[in-house]
């Protein structure tokens, strides 16, 4: 279990006191999600209105000092380069970046991908490519494929520290199409998991019922139903609420 409240993007609550400047407060939500359980935290500082270089490092420098948190890994999880530098510079032990993906091309990944493996980190590689987001099982394979044989024969990455995410994305949206985005996110976790034994998988679970938001008896629901099928195909990894 990854605890998501730490993300700027997915918890108002931590979002109000991290725009407040108030990061005692944004520690004691960190550790109620350890003692809910979270086995990693992930930490997103992506705002417009603030510095997301500083807030990243302030606060993973505060989380160090605080025994109860640093016992659990870091995912450290940004759409900006720099950010996720940032945080690799301050984090204690084996973090996760959050995320690599080929969207940018191939002589970026490596670049990037080179970085991580020196600071010591394990990286989630996103199912996105040149093309954009993987929606079908096919696709999904062909990045997960190629990035691997890039990771581990070219940048020199270990198998057990590369974490796909075949992406969770958001079903009964009201188009046809989406209908499926479960069952591909399950089937593509289960032939990776039949490839490329060693790598573990993760997804942000919440992304699922996002056409239910305010309703969360059905969308606790959902995911439970999701996850229980997602870990019985090989899912590691989920992006949740702890608690």
């Amino acid at each position: 279990m990854v605890g998501e409240r730490t993300n700027i993007t997915g918890s108002p609550r931590f979002a109000k006191r991290v725009r407040e400047g108030n990061l005692e407060a944004c520690v004691a939500i960190a550790r109620q999600q350890v003692e809910n359980g979270a086995n990693l935290i992930d930490v997103n500082m992506d705002e417009g209105l603030i510095d997301s270089v500083q807030m990243m490092t302030d606060f993973l420098n505060l989380l160090a000092g605080e025994p109860e948190i640093a016992k659990v890994p870091v995912m450290i999880d940004s759409s900006k380069w720099d950010v996720l530098e940032a945080g690799l510079k301050c984090i204690q032990g084996k973090g996760v970046v959050n995320s690599l993906s080929l969207k940018d091309g191939e002589e970026e990944f490596v670049r990037r991908a080179r970085l991580v493996k020196r600071y010591g980190a394990a990286a989630i590689v996103m199912a996105f490519d040149e093309k954009g987001q993987a929606v079908t099982v096919e696709h999904k394979l062909e990045i997960c494929r190629r990035a691997y044989k890039i990771l581990t024969e070219d940048v020199g990455f270990a198998p057990w520290d590369i974490i796909f995410d075949p992406n969770v994305l958001t079903v009964a949206t009201g188009i046809e199409e989406h209908n499926d985005y479960a069952n591909n996110f399950i089937e593509a976790t289960r032939q990776i998991k039949a490839e490329m034994p060693m790598v573990k998988i993760s997804g942000g679970i919440s992304n699922l019922s996002f056409s239910f938001r305010g309703n969360n008896v059905v969308r606790e629901a959902m995911h439970a139903a999701f996850l229980y099928h997602a870990i019985e195909a090989g899912l590691d990894m989920g992006i949740v609420n702890a608690g």
